[in-house]
């Protein structure tokens, strides 16, 4: 019983177990979205994504409505 424990003890990695956490109480999106915006890159990604989009609407608009 003792040599079970050392070995889950072993290979039981944090992150995997938050990652099992998070699907057992289905909250996958909200561990996807933290660890988006946790990384730098991935965040200024997002903000890109956010800008263009906004961009887009902005060149709809003055396209249909003023030209």
């Amino acid at each position: 019983m003792d040599d079970e424990k050392e070995q889950s003890d072993q290979t039981d990695w944090k992150g995997i177990r938050e990652i099992d956490r998070a699907i057992s109480e289905n909250r996958r999106m909200e561990y996807s979205w933290k660890k988006a915006l946790a990384d730098p890159w991935e965040r200024r990604g997002l903000w890109l994504l956010g800008l263009v989009v906004v961009a887009f609407a902005v060149f709809v608009i003055l396209q249909d409505f003023v030209l």
